[in-house]
């Protein structure tokens, strides 16, 4: 049973209110010795305080969609098959374009929240080695006759640490929100794709390539987008390609689109940092190695002093020590063709929450409109 489907969620109500009548029913009757009296007595507090606790755990989830399922919760599954050394550019010595394309299935997405129009499937990384499903919700003007032979632009979506593939579009309602204005014109038509980032054990992978343990980069970056662009009419060159995320997701966001400049042309980032080390579970921030070199600060330092500063574009959102700080540090050291547009969030918003983020979907969206074409 999934952890963010209605069906627990009726379930822990249901319990709940089991626990609170049975006392009220037999608390008097109970008999026997006074021993197994105060035991069947205390049994049932304990029941009573594990259901009310499940409950509120059950409604920050829902709101959050923080544990998708049993397995990412109790930190039992592991969606890594292999991570081999694939090299810098995180190809390991492949060209994935000359392989034939990689055709999947696509359901409905097994969770109502979500929103109308969300697929899903589950994605065998052929280059990463990673197991991992893959969310996909596509514009109003997909199957409009008019734009049957238009390539869309894509945007990749990454939640937070902890947090569910899900998240966009349960809790940030990302689709819902961006439907109508697509349907009136008021933003122009995206492909949104939501993969698994939650892969490896207990761990914020960072989203780099450590080899013997994960490839969450090429994952993201190989993997992912190849499978979109043989399944859909999604526009497979730079420009056509972005990402977004809050919190560790948009410190992903922003490192990869810094690394990858022949793959995304734009990022967003809301409530993020560059450090990763700012994130206790980061396998990137436990490494000293990784911790400078996925820094994102670096990676333009790095691209600069090499007399090729990335042609990305980054749009930059935090509360002063939520983030803001991130996009100004990267702004200062921005030589074209790197742009980044910093904006500032009231402390008084609501904090590092996904209300916060929620608010800002149709603006960065419009900001997407103008960086990226099919």
């Amino acid at each position: 049973m999934s952890l963010t489907g209605t069906p627990f969620f009726l379930t822990s109500i249901a319990l709940l209110i089991v626990a609170v009548v049975l006392p009220l029913a037999v608390w008097s009757r109970i008999a026997g010795p006074r021993l197994v009296r105060t035991v069947a007595r205390l049994l049932m507090l304990v029941f009573a305080q594990i259901t009310a606790i499940t409950v509120v755990f059950v409604l920050v989830n829902n709101a959050n969609n923080l544990y998708d399922t049993w397995g990412d919760l109790l930190g039992t599954d592991s969606h890594v098959e292999a991570a081999k050394d694939l090299g810098p550019d995180g190809m390991g010595g492949q060209q994935i374009k000359n392989r034939p394309k990689q055709l999947q299935r696509f359901r409905p997405a097994d969770d109502a929240r979500m929103g109308a129009g969300v697929t899903m499937t589950d994605l065998r990384g052929r280059i990463s080695g990673v197991l991992g499903e893959v969310y996909v919700w596509l514009p109003p003007q997909y199957n409009d006759p008019a734009y049957r032979n238009k390539k869309f632009p894509v945007v990749e979506l990454l939640p937070g640490y902890p947090g569910s593939s899900k998240a966009w579009f349960g809790s940030l309602h990302v689709g819902e929100q961006l439907g109508p204005l697509m349907q009136r014109g008021a933003i122009k038509p995206f492909i949104l794709v939501a993969p698994r980032t939650n892969i490896l054990t207990g761990a914020d992978t960072g989203c780099v390539n450590i080899p013997g343990k994960v490839n969450a980069d090429s994952w993201l970056t190989v993997d992912v987008r190849q499978m979109i662009v043989d399944n859909f009419r999604a526009g497979d060159k730079p420009d056509s390609w972005a990402l977004a995320g809050y919190s560790a997701g948009a410190h992903c966001a922003t490192k990869l689109a810094l690394s990858h400049p022949d793959r995304y042309r734009a990022a967003v980032a809301m409530s993020g940092y560059n450090d990763p080390a700012l994130e206790p579970d980061s396998l990137a921030g436990k490494d000293p190695k990784l911790r400078i070199e996925s820094n994102p600060m670096h990676i333009l330092k790095s691209a600069n002093a090499a007399g090729r500063p990335p042609r990305t574009a980054l749009y930059v959102s935090g509360a002063a020590g939520d983030g803001y700080q991130a996009g100004i540090g990267l702004r200062q050291l921005a030589k074209r063709p790197t742009t980044v547009t910093v904006q500032q969030i009231s402390a008084l918003a609501g904090g590092h929450t996904t209300a916060v983020w929620r608010q800002q979907v149709p603006e960065i969206f419009r900001w997407f409109g103008t960086q990226l074409r099919g």
